[in-house]
């Protein structure tokens, strides 16, 4: 199944390479984009739910003020830096 890499950080794609994941990268995704393929990134719920598979990187010791900023690969493992696999799907509310 074909993965694609969803962030604007540099640190992060060198980190996923470091681990053996791979992906085209971009920066902002669409439906199109991430139907049907193992994203990598945070996307919006909507978007996810297109998905076959969505991971994120957890940073459990990520400081405050590091939040936003393009942290290397050595920052995001002190930071406690983990993968972890979600699956998302829409359902639909009863009226």
């Amino acid at each position: 199944m074909e993965s694609i890499i969803v962030t604007r950080h540099a640190g992060t794609v060198a980190w996923l390479r470091a681990r053996g994941i791979e992906g085209e990268v971009i920066a902002h995704a669409t439906p199109e984009d991430v139907m049907g393929r193992v994203v990598y990134g945070v996307l919006p719920m909507h978007l996810a739910a297109e998905a076959d598979q969505v991971w994120v990187i957890d940073l459990p010791g990520l400081k405050l003020e590091d939040r936003g900023r393009d942290l290397t690969p050595e920052e995001m493992d002190s930071a406690g830096a983990t993968l972890a696999g979600y699956w998302v799907s829409r359902i639909e509310r009863a009226k």
